[in-house]
């Protein structure tokens, strides 16, 4: 993900309120499962980790998004924003950009073969 990217979802991110909140029983198996299912409805999403809970954020942001195969797109205090791309969107995205590719024709410029012509 580029630096770009991310500031675009990090601009994204900021009007969202946090879906999870992290508390002392730190990461659980449920709640891992509950974040990668609330993927299926949401590409972004924000966690809040609670005071209670004593696990560093950025520790925590690297356990769900390797758990759920998603990107962490920023970690601010207690604030954790993760990123999965939807896969039927992303193909989407990607057939729309060949196509485009496909269609453009090579750009001929009379002026460069007179110039090497006049060489």
């Amino acid at each position: 993900m580029t630096s770009k990217q991310r500031a675009y979802l990090m601009s994204l991110a900021s009007n969202l309120n946090p879906i999870f909140q992290v508390g002392k029983s730190s990461l659980t198996p449920e709640l891992t499962a509950a974040i990668g299912e609330s993927f299926n409805n949401n590409e972004l999403i924000k966690i809040g980790v609670l005071k209670n809970c004593f696990d560093d954020p950025r520790a925590i942001a690297e356990m769900v998004a390797e758990r759920t195969h998603s990107q962490v797109v920023q970690v601010i205090g207690k604030k954790i924003v993760l990123y999965k791309p939807d896969k039927d969107q992303a193909e989407d995205r990607t057939a729309q950009i060949r196509s485009e590719h496909s269609r453009r024709e090579p750009i001929k410029n009379d002026n460069c073969v007179q110039r090497d012509e006049e060489a």
